[in-house]
């Protein structure tokens, strides 16, 4: 079978792509830069274009069955309009995309951020409403581009659901956990918060294997679509527990000093008005947002994956961990 994927080449899009060639699919990967490892001898075909700016050719959307969207501007600061081109832009593109060149099935990886409220959420359902505050670029054009996918589902043309993995780690995480342990190494990271806040943690393995699932359940059902899905390991951690324990495998010293939410919610709010009127581009030290999730309960149910998609996670944390160590030892 004949699948898309953008954003193939990051850290999700690498773990869909090989779950998939594992399956026997031909798979065309998109992204904005051409990678060094794509084989055709392994049906992997990489395409590049800038989903912002490009229209995806007949000849690369002919014939595919599934479309898998995951490429996206992540992050906690920048220009809207740099999200909003990256997220909303690129998706209506490829939502036009699907629907000329009649591919019958879009899977769009979204974010548990799309109902960021700055409230804790406990064991969450896709009830929850869309983010209504302009905290975060990341979390309100994330939240845009979902309801256009979803509201695209039209069964017999176009079957479309939104998958949403949180705090996704693991062996090639660009981002989240070697971000936090080279700020605990520099001295810069402070507990927010009191320090009892739960959170759901993903393993990569287990994101992979809910877009699997999402497929499978698809073809099996194609009036299944147009729903939200959390996904996560179902096991929610107390976050700073969790990383002291994961500091303490990595010979680095315990975390005890901390910040008041409050002070760490105005100290961001200070910052980012600060760097917007200096323009600065890197992200600051601290934002609103960034302090809501440090400080804040957030971990979502699964039910509605684990009854329509069928999805359970395939590794628990014990043994992710396990696996994960020796590379972060080699950070």
């Amino acid at each position: 079978m004949k699948i898309l994927v953008s954003g193939g080449t990051g850290f999700v899009g690498t773990a869909v792509t090989e779950s998939l060639l594992a399956l026997g699919h031909e798979v065309h990967t998109i992204g904005r830069s051409t990678p060094s490892f794509c084989d055709k001898t392994k049906n992997r075909y990489h395409h590049t274009f800038d989903l912002t700016k490009d229209d995806l050719p007949k000849s690369l959307m002919s014939g595919t069955e599934i479309f898998f969207h995951i490429a996206a501007k992540a992050g906690v600061w920048g220009s809207y309009s740099q999200f909003f081109s990256a997220n909303v832009t690129a998706t209506r593109k490829i939502l036009t995309a699907c629907q000329s060149y009649h591919i019958p099935k879009l899977i769009y990886t979204s974010t548990p951020s799309v109902v960021f409220s700055q409230k804790p959420i406990r064991n969450g359902t896709e009830v929850l409403p869309y983010v209504q505050n302009g905290f975060s670029p990341y979390a309100k054009t994330k939240s845009l581009a979902e309801k256009e996918v979803l509201n695209a589902h039209m069964p017999g043309k176009l079957q479309t659901i939104a998958l949403r993995p949180h705090l996704v780690w693991g062996k090639g995480d660009p981002h989240l956990l070697p971000r936090v342990i080279q700020r605990h190494r520099a001295g810069k990271l402070k507990i927010i918060g009191d320090g009892t806040n739960k959170v759901d943690l993903t393993h990569i393995d287990n994101v992979a294997h809910a877009h699997i699932c999402a497929m499978q359940a698809m073809q099996k059902n194609e009036n299944l679509g147009g729903k939200p899905y959390f996904i996560s390991q179902d096991e929610p951690v107390y976050l700073w527990d969790w990383l002291n324990q994961l500091f303490q495998l990595l010979e680095l010293p315990p975390l005890s000093r901390s910040l008041n939410f409050k002070t760490a919610f105005l100290i961001g709010s200070g910052l980012e008005s600060l760097w917007s009127i200096l323009n600065i581009k890197n992200e600051p030290p601290m934002t609103r947002f960034v302090a809501c999730q440090l400080a804040h309960d957030h971990w979502f149910s699964i039910k509605s994956a684990e009854r329509d998609l069928v999805y359970k996670p395939v590794k628990r944390m014990n043994q992710a961990m396990d696996e994960t160590l020796p590379w972060l030892q080699s950070l």
